[in-house]
């Protein structure tokens, strides 16, 4: 028997899932993330993964699982340093080589928008399509670009990351639009984050800490709530129109918290249609299959396999 660890590597929690070769999980845990603090998150993540392969039992002792982990970063390809990542003690470090020490065996590593995207791709809602966007959002915007199953990294390691393009179309109260942590004005992600939504729906004078609170009076009728919603579901279908017009995906598939808002399903789709340059938009747009357990999935199959081969999959992709 062949297993694959993901380790979805969070702001507040470390997340592990053990699949075996049928792709179903066998084992999962999660403890709270080392608030800020490097070397505990090393050795938090070496003693959850040798919990793990002692729960299983000698299928891990004859053949070490696979360790793919996800982070809210990326790895720099010009200095093997993390880089752009939310959790801030890990930015100029070298987890790789740190945690490969710490296991005594490779480990891969990816951002975790591409492990959302690829998990969606090889067994998710995205598995029938060739090209799958992933995209996140939530505190922030992220994204991830599979081909024919396979996560595209570019030689940036930048590859989807969407959410730091300007708006697009924007009106003229959308310019120059919220300063952004990068330090430019109107990305995406300043409006499409939560944080996004809470601030447009408190710039017409209302008064909400958390996007789930707007999505909830939006739906009882609230105007200013429904208002706030309306503008960010324009938003989105902007930003994601200019998404299909540069990699025309067959499906885009929306992960994070606000992807639970499921009127985006079917309003977004009806109103890109003005900004997509096609007489006909034959996208999906869709939620993941596996909710917020996609993202540590899609870790787990950062590792090719040459037995693993679920319904679907070809054996060797990954």
């Amino acid at each position: 028997m062949e297993y694959r660890f993901g380790i979805d590597l969070g702001g507040t929690k470390i997340e592990l899932i053990a699949l075996d070769e049928t792709g179903a999980t066998r084992e999962c845990r999660r403890v709270p993330t080392p608030q800020g603090n490097y070397e505990k998150t090393i050795i938090s993540i070496a003693e959850m993964i040798k919990a793990a392969e002692t729960k299983i039992g000698p299928a891990c002792s004859s053949r070490p699982p696979s360790i793919g982990i996800g982070i809210p970063g990326n790895i720099s390809p010009a200095t093997g340093l993390i880089k752009n990542a939310n959790s801030t003690c890990l930015i100029g470090k070298p987890l790789e080589q740190d945690l490969q020490q710490a296991l005594g065996r490779p480990v891969r590593i990816a951002n975790d928008a591409d492990c959302f995207t690829l998990s969606e791709a090889v067994d998710g809602n995205g598995s029938e399509a060739r090209i799958v966007f992933g995209i996140i959002l939530g505190t922030g915007v992220g994204g991830g670009l599979a081909i024919n199953k396979s996560i595209v990294r570019g030689p940036n390691a930048i590859t989807g990351e969407w959410g730091h393009n300007s708006l697009p179309w924007p009106g003229e109260d959308e310019r120059p639009g919220p300063k952004c942590y990068c330090g430019h004005f109107g990305c995406i992600e300043t409006f499409l984050s939560g944080p996004g939504l809470v601030r447009g729906a408190n710039n017409n004078k209302g008064n909400y800490d958390d996007a789930l609170e707007v999505v909830k009076d939006a739906a009882e009728g609230n105007p200013i709530a429904h208002a706030a919603l309306q503008h960010y579901t324009e938003r989105l279908a902007k930003a994601l129109a200019s998404v299909i017009n540069v990699i025309d995906p067959e499906v885009i598939v929306l992960g994070g918290g606000l992807s639970n808002i499921q009127s985006l399903y079917e309003d977004v789709p009806a109103l890109w249609n003005d900004f997509v340059f096609s007489d006909s938009v034959a996208t999906q747009l869709l939620p993941p299959k596996h909710g917020d357990s996609s993202g540590v999935r899609g870790a787990a199959w950062l590792w090719p396999s040459q037995r693993f081969s679920p319904t679907g999959l070809a054996k060797g992709s990954g």
